[in-house]
């Protein structure tokens, strides 16, 4: 029965893995350019898909992992360039009352969201294609400087391979202090957490009976993000994906709140009077 499922789970998952991005990232993709709005989303995600696969590629050379992973970061690379071209198009306008607007499209109201240089947010979509020109432009680079040398090219290799997967694993992140702060799951496709959850389960078994090469950088980095894509399903099963804390300011106007005590009316039932006199007063106008 355990070799069945082995040989099973060696067949099946590398062909997963392979289409994953397209069959994670497609519906959040389709959904946005649908509604032509990316609220909620968080656009650190196509970040650090982008810089992880793309250290996981030049990784490739130097540690030969398995062949499935390789083509995994190629296809992923062509979805994310995608996702992040949807997500620049549809980006909610920065509103003054909270509403749809969300970081990290643009600046936050809270500092806490404002990063050195303005990192990741900037208003116009050019910077961030730069950015990624100049980070494939630069490991080409490093490539052609260091393969030369065997022995330094290989800590070369095996530091960015560390650092591609170790960004990887902080996927989750950002999506999860974006639920925390607006208490709501919207933004994210249910369809992406339950990908993300039967890949973490596939990965986690390949990984630990598979025959081929599997680094152990791979294996401790998948552990760690499959923790996170567990918290993301708790949640989603606390907060739902109704409009959370920021859709309280939008459905009630400013005058529905209790008025303080300095102000005319008054407070108790001096100030319940005065405000159907003030009512009153309304419809003879």
């Amino acid at each position: 029965m355990w070799w069945w499922l082995t040989a099973l789970s060696g067949s099946i998952t590398p062909l997963f893995l392979v289409l994953s991005p397209i069959l994670s990232y497609g519906d959040q993709v389709h959904s946005m350019h649908k509604a032509k709005s990316s609220a909620g989303f968080s656009l650190d995600i196509p970040l650090i898909m982008l810089v992880a696969s793309l250290l996981r590629i030049f990784y490739y050379p130097g540690a030969k992992y398995d062949t499935a992973l390789f083509i995994q970061s190629l296809i992923m690379v062509g979805v994310q360039v995608v996702l992040l071209k949807v997500a620049l198009d549809h980006r909610p306008v920065p509103s003054s009352r909270g509403g749809d607007a969300a970081v990290p499209f643009a600046k936050g109201q809270d500092e806490e969201y404002q990063r050195p240089y303005n990192f990741w947010q900037w208003k116009s979509p050019k910077p961030y294609w730069q950015f990624v020109f100049y980070l494939f432009a630069g490991l080409v680079a490093c490539q052609i400087l260091f393969s030369p040398f065997e022995s330094l090219y290989m800590s070369y290799s095996s530091l960015i391979g560390y650092i591609g997967l170790s960004i990887e694993a902080t996927l989750p992140i950002p999506q999860i202090l974006v639920n925390h702060k607006s208490r709501s799951s919207k933004g994210l496709r249910v369809s992406v957490l339950a990908m993300w959850l039967a890949g973490d389960a596939m990965k986690m078994f390949w990984f630990f009976t598979s025959s081929s090469e599997i680094p152990w950088s791979f294996k401790g980095c998948g552990i760690f993000q499959a923790c996170c894509d567990s918290y993301l399903g708790i949640q989603y099963l606390m907060y739902g994906s109704g409009e959370g804390v920021s859709g309280a300011f939008k459905d009630h106007p400013l005058e529905d709140y209790p008025v303080p005590r300095s102000h005319s009316m008054g407070t108790g039932r001096e100030g319940v009077a005065a405000r159907r006199t003030s009512n009153a007063d309304k419809r003879i106008i």
